[in-house]
């Protein structure tokens, strides 16, 4: 076998609305996984999850100011495009819709979607607007790619529950299939941003996950008041020079507080490294046996 026949055939790029509409005409069956590119392992793995499923496997890469604040980093955040659609190969897109601005975004974006409460939570707090962008431009790229379903990761947790809500909501006819979080070696959250970390903020940065870990353990037992296991992660998380923005324990389906019957819970966190923000998250069930004995 030559060399040419094991490598994977590159996704065909579309840069326009028209070139992509016309190339997925009776394609059958479309997976999409939408990226702001500076693709990584967990992105690939989400496109294989699209590869399984679908007829035909389309991508975005599209950096999207909308969901940037103005002391964000929209202007350095890598683009990549060739090396994504090398790696994108190996996953088996088959097409890549990379607009610019002026395509996606022709003229001001005055019409937008509302996540409402639940974009206003948690990561809401703290980046203001943020999920309305994303919000946005997710339903701007679904009503352009049309996909039967859309591949995301569990890792953006809260965006991941913010697009159920809203194809719920706006009745999109499109299935929201979740990914779970692909993590390095040492358990830390792939994310385009780990690229920021230096050396020594590198090694310190598992400790997040580490310390969600040690929270789930606790909670799974449901002994303990998720309230004061929240403060204990995040003086963890200060001694060790850490700005964490918030540990917090909710239930998995709306973000809110559970109550003390409340089994299917999640542990969200954002905290500051050096100048990197770093999210993450963990799924728990919580064993409520004893407490109900």
């Amino acid at each position: 076998m030559t060399q040419t026949a094991l490598t994977p055939k590159m996704p065909t790029l579309c840069p326009t609305q028209s070139e992509l509409r016309h190339a997925l005409r009776g394609r059958g069956t479309i997976g999409f996984v939408p990226t702001m590119g500076n693709l990584h392992d967990g992105h690939i793995q989400l496109m294989r999850i699209a590869r399984q499923r679908a007829d035909c496997v389309v991508a975005s890469v599209f950096v999207n100011r909308l969901q940037f604040a103005p002391h964000e980093d929209f202007d350095r955040y890598p683009r990549t495009l060739a090396r994504d659609c090398e790696l994108m190969a190996t996953a088996g897109v088959d097409f890549v819709f990379c607009p610019t601005e002026t395509e996606l975004y022709p003229e001001p974006q005055t019409c937008v979607v509302d996540p409402g409460p639940l974009g206003s939570l948690h990561e809401g707090e703290f980046r203001v607007g943020f999920f309305r962008g994303v919000a946005t431009v997710v339903s701007k790229l679904f009503h352009i790619v049309g996909p039967d379903f859309a591949v995301f990761g569990k890792k953006d947790y809260q965006q991941l529950q913010v697009i159920r809500h809203m194809v719920r909501q706006l009745a999109l006819p499109v299935e929201i299939v979740a990914g779970e979080t692909a993590r390095a070696e040492d358990g830390l959250a792939l994310s385009s941003r780990n690229g920021y970390l230096s050396t020594s903020e590198r090694a310190e940065a598992p400790r997040l996950y580490q310390t969600l870990q040690s929270l789930a353990a606790q909670l799974r037992t449901g002994s303990r008041d998720p309230g004061t296991l929240e403060q204990e992660s995040l003086a963890t998380l200060i001694a060790h020079g850490w700005r964490p923005d918030y540990v917090r324990v909710r239930r998995q389906h709306d973000l809110q507080p559970p109550s003390e019957t409340c089994q299917d819970l999640v542990i969200l966190a954002a905290a500051h490294l050096g100048s990197t923000r770093l999210i993450d998250n963990l799924e728990v069930r919580r064993d409520l046996r004893e407490r109900l004995a």
